[in-house]
């Protein structure tokens, strides 16, 4: 096991690991935590009930969390006509149709999402084994497939993020920066854990939120409450 660093060792003397604690008491401990040079993201990582493995038990949407990422978004929209221009305006940093995917089929994605209007998905579709592995597939479920493109391309803008399990039943999710406020992170966290909550598959037994923590970039995890975590209320 790699040997962490102080600012590490330091951190982690603040958290018991044997306590779960209240969602509250996470977001604060986790922004007391939170040291180095940069502005460190703050994660929420949430263990399911569920077995990704069947296409039944994926979890898998968007959300829109109401104090955004803190992370400017780069957004590349694959439209034509009226629809690139929308994208454009709405603030896309990369619009194309098939030249975009031909750049993309060349190697290129440096973008942090893409967008689709449905009558390109002929030419994105084929971009499956580039972007199918980023995470980078736009996908209707999502709401990054639509015809609405001004309005995905400001909603991701704005702090929509995506979220889906992963092979362990895992989902990671950015909730915010450590510079936000105690309330807006924990207005985040509640947003993000409600849908979850609404996004149940009809074929997950037992319980459903199996474990919760939050992080920093490079801080220690902090467990909380399962059970309070999934009553979390926004803020008004």
């Amino acid at each position: 096991m790699a040997k962490r660093g102080k600012r590490y060792q330091d951190a982690a003397k603040l958290v018991d690991l044997r306590r779960a604690y209240l969602p509250e008491e996470a977001v604060a401990l986790v922004k007391q935590t939170a040291g180095g040079r940069f502005d460190q993201t703050v994660e929420a990582a949430v263990r399911l009930g569920v077995d990704p493995k069947h296409a039944d038990q994926m979890v898998r949407g968007a959300v829109s969390l109401p104090a955004g990422t803190g992370k400017k978004v780069r957004v590349a929209v694959f439209a034509k006509g009226e629809k690139a221009k929308e994208a454009e305006q709405a603030g896309a940093e990369f619009v194309g149709a098939e030249d975009l995917a031909a750049k993309v089929e060349g190697g290129w994605t440096d973008f942090d999402v893409a967008v689709a209007t449905p009558d390109m998905m002929a030419a994105v579709g084929k971009l499956g084994r580039i972007l199918g592995p980023r995470g980078l597939m736009p996908n209707p479920k999502t709401g990054t497939v639509t015809f609405e493109v001004e309005r995905a391309v400001r909603e991701i803008k704005a702090g929509k993020i995506e979220y889906r399990t992963e092979k362990a039943g895992i989902v990671h999710a950015p909730i915010g920066k450590a510079s936000f406020s105690e309330e807006d992170l924990l207005n985040n966290f509640a947003t993000l854990m409600d849908a979850l909550l609404k996004a149940k598959p009809a074929a997950a037994k037992g319980q459903y939120v199996r474990g919760v923590s939050l992080s920093t970039t490079m801080g220690p995890g902090v467990k909380v409450d399962p059970l309070r975590a999934s009553g979390a209320k926004v803020r008004d």
